[in-house]
């Protein structure tokens, strides 16, 4: 956002160590009178700063969302589709190994449960117990 955390909080900037030590502009131009006006000034532009800093902010989340949705590729599945089911852990075959299957199916989607959640159905009829979130499946092709 281009402000310090110290910046935000306190409405000034810091003066470090090193910049005591070695003479710069800040150091050698301090006076306490105009020091003392100066903070009561960016105290009263603090709430300001802090609009400014929000503003910002929303800005960027309202960017980062605009380009992750253009680049989603939305997936549905209708009534009748072969998926793929993703091996869990409960689901996993112990003796598979590090190497073993990482998709099992084919099945066949029975119906949708809500958007983005489907039932499923193995290919001799049988439905699973619980319905499975779009996360999980994948598109079989034959």
């Amino acid at each position: 956002m281009g402000e310090t955390p110290y910046s935000l909080a306190f409405g000034a900037e810091a003066v470090i160590p090193v910049e005591v030590g070695i003479p710069t502009h800040r150091v050698d131009h301090y006076t306490p009178r105009q020091n003392t006006d100066q903070l009561t000034l960016s105290l009263d532009l603090l709430e300001e700063h802090h609009l400014r800093a929000a503003l910002h902010l929303t800005t960027y989340q309202q960017c980062t969302a605009r380009y992750y949705d253009q680049h989603v590729c939305e997936r549905n599945f209708c009534p009748g589709d072969l998926v793929l089911r993703k091996v869990l852990l409960g689901t996993k075959d112990r003796t598979a190994g590090t190497l073993g299957a990482n998709w099992e199916g084919p099945y066949r989607v029975v119906d949708i449960a809500r958007p983005g959640t489907y039932r499923l159905a193995e290919l001799n009829g049988k439905k699973l117990l619980h319905p499975w979130n779009i996360e999980h499946i994948r598109k079989y092709y034959s």
